[in-house]
């Protein structure tokens, strides 16, 4: 009896050439993270659950997958920030502070699936460690690394909102809210996704007092572009010094973003970003593709104050920002927002006639010498097939090798796109496929 081939739901498979389109997306941010420097990391899949869950709780413990196997309790990773937060504390000794690293890896969640959403996913992670102290200038580098890899990525119209979670914090110990402070920023963050009626009723289930709703709500809606909100925000004079602390550090991020040279058009100050997650304690940031707003945040992250403190006493602040590619890749290519030039791994396919195989074998070799990329057809079939093979798989160029070539010490070189056809020596033919 044959078993129905089939993969999980929420795993995502691609067929090759979406596969070449979606190496080329993870090549290009890997590209964009070594330009500034980040180390290159990679942490065990797998891991011991007690390593793994020393913070874990509500939600994420339900999404964990976990099993033994023999005497292990062993679970299957749920982000990068965990792993890189027991590998920066088992090798402290080894590393140099700031400690500046990107991981591109996938990741495991046993989440319902749905459209658009994985089980198993890459997370392409950029953060910066420091030992004890951290300067503020790191958090605004980020924002020119979102910055730069969101254009490597091909896309001009984009939004970076900046934000920092001690204004937010320090709001809600003025208010008298500061208790509810989590449950607070994560409905507000939803405040795109859900819109204003929906946040106000999402806040009043939390039993927040009317007066304090309307503080919150015209709070995080200031208006204005980044200098008038920066100043607006001044203006408030507040006495909570947590806020004013948040304001100064907003301030001096968007000093050193447009030193970086990061335009004003790419960026803004948005006192709505909250970015649930607790272990965020300053600057918070999230990027919008503008022409695809439905798709949600690209690339978010933040500044948080202590990354091991579940496996050591050290402080170790970071910052740092994630893109979710598997989900990205799978929106954008569902919009038909991306697409490659070449479609084709190899740029070059080498035919030979049916006593032509040994040359063939000799000019595909000086091809790839020369790196270019080449594929030889090795079946014994007709020309048109060959032909037929190379335009299915959008091969660019094909070579072919019959009598009067290996007598000539030529090769037939073939574009398929123009159909022209020129008879070279392999020299030449170098040269134009380079």
């Amino acid at each position: 009896m044959k078993v129905e081939p089939r993969t999980l739901p929420g795993f995502m498979e691609l067929l090759p050439e979406d596969q070449i389109l979606f190496n080329d997306m993870k090549q290009k941010i890997q590209n964009s993270y070594e330009k500034f420097g980040f180390l290159p990391l990679d942490t065990p899949i797998i891991e011991m659950s007690e390593v793994l869950l020393a913070k874990a709780g509500g939600e994420t413990e339900k999404q964990i997958y976990r099993f033994e196997k023999g005497d292990n309790d062993l679970s299957l990773r749920f982000d990068l920030t965990v792993p890189l937060a027991k590998y920066v504390t088992e090798h402290y000794n080894d590393l140099s502070f700031p400690f500046k690293r990107y991981q591109i890896g996938k990741v495991y969640r046993g989440e319902r699936p749905q459209k658009g959403r994985f089980r198993e996913f890459y997370q392409c992670d950029v953060d910066i460690i420091g030992d004890g102290e951290l300067s503020i200038i790191n958090d605004a580098e980020m924002v020119s690394v979102i910055y730069t890899t969101i254009k490597e990525l091909g896309f001009e119209d984009f939004t970076i909102c900046i934000n920092n979670r001690k204004i937010l914090n320090g709001l809600f110990q003025e208010i008298n809210q500061e208790s509810l402070s989590v449950d607070i920023m994560r409905i507000i963050d939803k405040l795109e996704k859900i819109g204003k009626d929906n946040v106000i009723e999402s806040l009043k289930d939390l039993q927040i007092p009317e007066k304090a709703i309307e503080q919150i709500m015209s709070f995080i809606q200031i208006k204005g572009e980044t200098n008038e909100k920066l100043q607006l925000l001044k203006d408030y004079e507040f006495k909570n010094e947590l806020i004013n602390e948040g304001i100064e550090e907003l301030e001096q991020v968007i000093k050193f973003v447009r030193a970086l040279g990061v335009p004003d058009k790419n960026f803004k100050v948005d006192l709505t970003i909250a970015r649930g997650l607790d272990y965020y304690t300053g600057t918070v940031y999230e990027t919008f593709l503008n022409d695809y707003r439905e798709i949600g945040s690209v690339c978010s992250g933040g500044r948080y104050d202590n990354l091991a403190e579940f496996y050591t006493d050290k402080k170790l602040p970071g910052v740092g920002v994630s893109i979710g590619l598997t989900r990205l890749f799978y929106k954008l290519n569902e919009l038909n927002a991306i697409k490659l030039s070449q479609k084709s791994v190899a740029k070059v396919l080498v035919t030979p006639m049916q006593d032509e195989m040994q040359t063939a074998l000799v000019v595909g070799t000086a091809l790839r010498k020369a790196n270019i990329p080449t594929q030889i057809y090795l079946e014994n079939k007709k020309i048109k097939a060959k032909f037929k093979y190379a335009d299915r798989l959008k091969i660019p160029y094909v070579i072919t090798i019959g009598e009067t070539e290996v007598q000539n010490n030529t090769v037939a070189l073939k574009n398929m796109e123009t159909g022209e056809q020129k008879t070279l020596s392999i020299e030449d033919a170098i040269t134009i496929l380079k």
